[in-house]
């Protein structure tokens, strides 16, 4: 999808969505004022735009403000729009947000838009300290700055999620819904803080956006179709990731990326499919396209790996039950940390089909970067490392 056809669906949907002609809802209406916490203010702003039959502005100006968990919920009477300003501050402590889950909350809406220049600071250090998930199943839950829960028709815009405790954004059950400009910020060492993931989703696009992070810029859960990511900046992170696939029978197939004009800054990852090894989910990853893409110090540029486990949690006796086919790669150029910039590390249970590789300059120490495959023969387009056994 080009830019120029994005923007007028974003534009469209805007005009659909009758925001401009939307009634202003400021929480100080219901004492939200700069140096108080607004919890109950903006609960109380948006049960009234929730029940207002005209499309309705709910308005946090500048200042900072400290919040608790919202649960922002549907259905609806009219479009709304959260406009922020200000910087929002959460408890530092995961105890005392008030939701071991998701900080802010909007489920079963239909024509949202959070925008504005403001900040949703998680205070996430407190997290990220205790965090033992890598080697403890029973963790403590850390709640993540965003949870989108089955909305439609939505657009969030030049707001910046900071710092979160856990994921930045969670994205469910989603339709049309659109990020565009949008911030997020949190550091290398910032643990299991993924940028944006999605899932069970349909016509996600994630536009004109800057996510630094601890973990994958964007993760493709199952059940993604047709997604767009278009002039992304990732860095620090684990890079764009689809999965990890595989673990559970109930998964639904990924299908349908387009992955267009991204940079990737000193990213341990960039373009990455991974599905876990003896794992009974047979759900088909199918029709992925990334190109114009461009790695700067990327430790592993282009990775399909099959026998995706992490801290030894799995074993490899078995291999990946998933079909993964219909990849492109085309016009990825750059630096490697590794000699094999390209992995294409397939399933012997499901070999790889129809994988293209074009115009791939990978540059490894001044010297080209190798590919090096398995279970998967590669058809090349122009210029491309060949591929040496695994």
């Amino acid at each position: 999808m080009e830019l120029s056809t994005t923007t007028l669906v974003l534009f469209i949907l805007l005009a659909v969505s009758g925001i401009a002609q939307s009634i202003d809802i400021p929480i100080a209406k219901f004492g939200g004022v700069p140096n108080s916490d607004i919890t109950q203010a903006l609960t109380n702003a948006w049960r009234e735009a929730c029940g207002s039959a005209t499309a309705s502005k709910i308005v946090v100006p500048g200042g900072t403000y400290r919040m608790r968990a919202v649960d922002m919920r549907g259905p609806c009477k009219a479009p709304i729009e959260l406009y922020v300003d200000g910087t929002i501050i959460a408890p530092p402590n995961p105890r005392d947000v008030g939701d071991e889950w998701q900080w802010v909350k909007v489920e079963y809406v239909d024509y949202f838009t959070l925008s504005g220049s403001g900040v949703f600071d998680g205070q996430g250090a407190m997290a990220w300290k205790n965090n033992d998930c890598g080697t403890n199943s029973n963790c403590a839950r850390t709640p993540m700055n965003f949870g989108f829960n089955f909305v439609k028709n939505a657009v969030v815009r030049t707001v910046t999620s900071k710092d979160s405790k856990n994921f930045n954004v969670n994205v469910l059950g989603c339709q049309n819904f659109t990020f565009d400009g949008f911030k997020i910020a949190a550091p290398g060492n910032s643990i299991n803080t993924d940028g944006i993931h999605m899932g069970r989703s349909k016509g996600v696009r994630i536009l004109n956006t800057n996510i630094s992070t601890g973990d994958d810029c964007i993760s493709i859960g199952d059940g993604s179709v047709h997604t767009t990511i278009y002039n992304v900046r990732c860095g620090p992170g684990h890079g764009i990731s689809v999965g990890s696939l595989g673990k559970y029978t109930t998964e639904a197939p990924v299908e349908g990326l387009v992955v267009k004009k991204v940079t990737f800054s000193n990213t341990d990852n960039g373009l990455r499919i991974k599905t876990w090894p003896s794992a009974p989910g047979t759900s088909p990853i199918s029709n992925l396209h990334y190109e114009d893409i461009t790695m700067i110090n990327v430790r592993n540029p282009i990775i399909i790996d099959q026998e995706y486990c992490p801290w030894n949690q799995c074993n490899k006796q078995n291999p990946s039950k998933i079909r993964i086919s219909n990849i492109s790669f085309k016009n990825i150029r750059g630096t490697s940390l590794t000699k094999e910039g390209v992995n294409l590390i397939c399933s012997s249970g499901a070999p790889c089909r129809q994988v293209k590789l074009g115009d791939i300059d990978l540059k490894f120490n001044g010297a080209p970067a190798v590919a090096v495959c398995r279970n998967v023969r590669p058809t090349v387009v122009g210029r491309a490392p060949p591929c040496v056994a695994a």
